[in-house]
């Protein structure tokens, strides 16, 4: 890759305890911090670093690390207050796949992930370089270098000559180096939010004498809330406030605050951020709103700079419940109750809605992240802080926008399978539809990017925040349902028939009751009751004899879950019997959800406490229930799933597919659609199978193509092609069934006289045999990274929009999702008697086409339509892939924002 070694961009990533470091590429300007970093050494450690103690050696490391840029050789330092704390470097031979790798850092900085985390950003370089293995050499004493190899996740081997140690390590990136790097990133973010989350001291910059004032709101809450830490205020004007002691400014604090909460003015933030770094704070929670750019960019310089994590700015702020902590610093109206849900959100109202729901249902909330415009923490944080708090069981999310999904995704897939996560999936319409070129782009909305995301991390995404609350309650109170099987319980047909329809409508099914089990209410429950599905007590029914009823269908094995629709009745008033009473006294043994429905109820949901102590959801409305239910149903088949795995391909040929791809973008600096012969070649990369073709720029040229490549029926196919034809069949650029040189002929002539002028040639195909016609692509989104779409195709593809979608790359789950999921899938699996598709070659398909968009960034758009399945095989008719040049960025390397 023809890029200067000197254009990697500066990053700033966490070390194992939690503090920022900067890295970046070696620049001539670093010679003297370089030799400062090796003459500061003890003779011990530049003997294991250089094989000897010479301060000579020193003097030559600084010199090559600062010489020019050269082929083959990459030098990343790491640095933090301006000192530089660590060097990786590497060096390859003439084109060579293979590089020499060296690593020193600083005496005192062991121990801290600084060589780790240099070696995991020296990886991916060599990566983008083409390089497939490191070496090193070390002395066998040297058992921490040793052991960093070890711990790295990559595949190591070890070859001992003498007193000397030689390391091969293998930069192939798989799921065992991913999990290593996820789990040394959650180590270090986890740490790195301490001083945010479970500060020791707080001080709150901008807390005044004027009521109304958020710094003041924010102030007062702290000390409301009990923060049973220090506490101070920054105003120079005042001494106190609630009590709580004020100086004129952080430098005169007597202590110096973990956090400051900054409520000021936009306009003094970065000299005050830079005011923080230089007295050692280590977290900000900026709730000032306003920024400009320079603004941001300086608040951003100083929290990098000083190594401090950002709340905000424009938020509600944070709150920690635990009650060795009673950290609240917001200004929303009440304090949250304590709790174990985790929430975090960007829109401050959003947070104020779910902190009082949450409370309200006496689920309560662990900590609140109000993230805002999310200059640096994000819900990524949130949740790995979750993950290891000890105290959250569900996690609440409510985000716009997201930093790196791709790190995201895999950190959700992990978190959801101890607890569930929820989110609204806001911005559902088509109003944000981009105008687009291929059919994978028009089909490629931002609605169905979000919901692969959601749909492959085990997110359970709602519609609405009331929606999210009415969910929370039953995944918090209830046991997962094993499936879908829905009884429905009653004491008026009316809100049984509602409750029918809301769990038909979700998805949830209503079977028929045994013989047994219907023979066994009847016996229970008063004459004229009726058991169906729903199972009609009549108004007359007693609080026992409801019990008996209830216990009686969650024993039974047949049965997933329980809905009661309960409306109150003179009956039971004058009896003095309680129906929900019937619930609440409920045994410990049922091992099945049970929800409630009251259409008289007040509110949208409740949690019922039940003499076991534990709680039932009840709601207002039936589709509120049945909904929840769903997303439970949904939840525990995804829980009952394994990860998925990647699958290995045999014939994919990478180093071959980014030499063609670079030498498209060499000789088309803007990139573009590629030509057949490119395109086929590219496609050859992955083994993906088309139908034979040939290119035609004659008449003559055409005849004699499609005498080679006439089939056993002697019919052909022409399409016309130049730079940017993508609907050919609109354009009516395509003949079918062209039988004898005659037909061929005529077929050229026609389409050379009305594409005069565009026309670069024609491809000539044999007609392919009958089967059912589908579509395949990818759009590459410059945010989530390659989606892979998958539905019916032909010309029917943009008009019936019948298409899944799924975020590479994919899995064997993710690619029998995609398949199973269009309208069009049981034309696949042989309806009405036919023989199904070659379903394995469909899943090879979809599998290198996912393989292919994540190796190639630069692959902008594919669009395979029509791809031919039949039960012989699967075939792409028509391909178009579409490159763009970009520099590609390593979406599981640990940086911050």
């Amino acid at each position: 890759m023809t890029v200067d070694e000197r254009s990697r961009p500066t990053v700033h990533a966490l070390l194992a305890d939690g503090t920022t470091v900067c890295i970046r590429s070696v620049e001539p300007g670093d010679h003297e911090p370089l030799r400062g970093l090796y003459e500061e050494m003890s003779p011990e450690n530049l003997r294991l670093r250089f094989f000897t103690a010479s301060r000579r050696s020193a003097e030559q490391a600084a010199d090559r690390a600062c010489a020019p840029p050269r082929p083959g050789y990459r030098a990343l330092l790491a640095e933090t207050h301006g000192q530089v704390i660590g060097l990786a470097e590497y060096e390859a031979g003439d084109d060579s796949d293979t590089a020499e790798m060296s690593i020193a850092v600083a005496d005192g900085l062991h121990h801290r992930g600084v060589g780790t985390l240099l070696v995991e950003h020296l990886v991916s370089a060599a990566r983008a370089e083409g390089i497939t293995t490191l070496t090193a050499d070390a002395l066998s004493e040297n058992h921490e270098v040793l052991q960093l190899f070890a711990d790295l996740g990559l595949r190591t081997a070890r070859h001992f000559e003498g007193p000397e140690v030689h390391c091969t390590v293998q930069l192939e990136e798989d799921e065992t180096y991913l999990s290593a790097v996820e789990a040394r990133g959650r180590g270090a973010d986890v740490a790195s939010l301490v001083p945010l989350l479970r500060p020791d001291a707080v001080a709150v910059v901008g807390a005044g004498r004027r009521p109304g004032s958020v710094g003041r709101a924010l102030l007062r809450h702290l000390h409301a809330g009990g923060f049973s830490r220090r506490l101070f205020a920054v105003n120079p004007s005042v001494t106190s406030l609630f009590g709580v002691p004020s100086y004129p400014s952080v430098s005169a604090l007597p202590k110096v605050p973990d956090l400051a909460v900054l409520a000021i003015p936009a306009a003094a933030l970065p000299a005050t951020a830079e005011e923080c770094g230089k007295a050692g704070v280590r977290a900000l929670l900026v709730v000032s709103a306003g920024l400009d750019s320079d603004q941001a960019e300086g608040l951003m310089a100083a929290c990098r700079t000083y190594g401090m994590r950002l709340v905000g700015p424009n938020c509600l702020g944070i709150s920690n419940t635990a009650p060795e902590i009673s950290l609240d610093a917001t200004f929303a109206a009440d304090h949250p109750r304590p709790g174990t849900a985790g929430v975090a959100v960007q829109s401050g109202g959003v947070g104020i809605a779910l902190l009082d729901g949450l409370s309200r249902l006496g689920i309560g909330v662990s900590s609140f992240a109000s993230l805002g415009d999310k200059y640096d923490v994000s819900g990524n944080d949130m949740l790995q802080w979750w993950e290891s708090d000890g105290r959250t069981d569900l996690a609440l999310l409510h985000l716009e926008s997201f930093g790196n999904p791709r790190a995201f995704s895999r950190t959700a897939r992990r978190v959801t399978r101890r607890m569930p996560v929820l989110t609204v999936d806001a911005g559902r319409t088509d109003v944000g539809r981009r105008a687009a070129a291929s059919h994978t782009a028009a089909a490629a909305t931002p609605t169905m990017t979000r919901q692969a995301l959601f749909t492959q991390a085990g997110i359970t995404a709602t519609r609405s925040i009331g929606e999210l609350l009415e969910t929370a309650a039953l995944l918090h109170s209830q046991p997962l349902p094993a499936g879908t099987r829905v009884v429905i319980v009653t004491n008026a047909g009316g809100a049984g028939v509602l409750a029918a329809d809301a769990c038909s409508e979700a998805g949830l099914a209503l079977p028929p009751l045994t013989a047994e089990l219907t023979a066994d209410l009847l016996a229970e429950l008063p004459d004229g009751a009726a058991a169906g599905n729903p199972v009609d007590t009549t108004a007359a029914v007693s609080e026992e004899q409801l019990r008996n009823c209830v216990d009686r269908i969650t024993r039974h094995p047949g049965i997933d879950a329980v809905l009661l629709a309960l409306v109150p009745t003179a009956v039971a008033a004058a009896t003095g019997d309680d129906l929900i009473r019937a619930l609440t006294d409920a045994p410990g043994h049922r091992g099945r959800p049970v929800v409630a429905v009251r259409l008289e109820q007040d509110l949208p949901v409740k949690l019922l406490p039940t003499t076991d102590g534990g709680t039932i959801p009840s709601y207002a409305e039936p589709g509120a229930a049945a909904r929840a239910l769903a997303h439970a149903v949904h939840r525990a088949a995804w829980l009952s799933r394994s990860a998925g795995t990647i699958p290995e391909l045999a014939q994919v040929d990478m180093t071959r597919a980014h030499a063609v791809s670079e030498a498209y973008l060499s000789a088309h600096p803007d990139g573009g659609w590629l030509g057949p012969r490119t395109c086929a070649e590219l496609l050859a990369c992955y083994g993906i199978p088309q139908l034979p073709w040939a290119w035609a720029e004659t008449e003559n040229d055409a005849v004699i193509a499609a005498e080679r490549l006439r089939g056993a029926d002697d019919r052909v196919v022409m399409k016309a092609h130049w730079p940017g034809l993508l609907h050919k069949s609109e354009q009516h650029a395509v003949h079918l069934d062209l039988q004898g040189n005659a037909q061929v002929r005529a077929a050229f002539r026609d389409l050379e006289t009305r594409f005069a002028g565009l026309m670069t040639g024609v491809v000539v195909q044999p007609l392919a045999a009958r089967g059912t016609e589908l579509f395949a692509g990818v759009v590459q989104d410059e945010v989530f990274g390659p989606l892979v779409l998958f539905g019916l195709g032909g010309t029917a593809t943009g008009v019936l929009a019948d298409h899944a979608a799924r975020l590479a790359p994919l899995t064997d789950h993710d690619v029998h999702d995609l398949i199973t999921a269009p309208r069009c899938a049981p034309l696949l699996f042989g309806a009405h008697g036919s023989r199904p598709a070659d379903l394995d070659g469909l899943e090879q398909l979809l599998l290198r086409l996912s393989r292919m968009a994540s190796d190639l960034p630069q692959l902008a758009e594919v669009d395979f339509n029509p791809v031919l399945a039949t039960p012989a095989g699967v075939t792409v008719l028509d391909a178009r892939v579409r490159l763009l040049p970009r520099r590609a960025q390593d979406p599981y390397l640990r940086r911050l924002r």
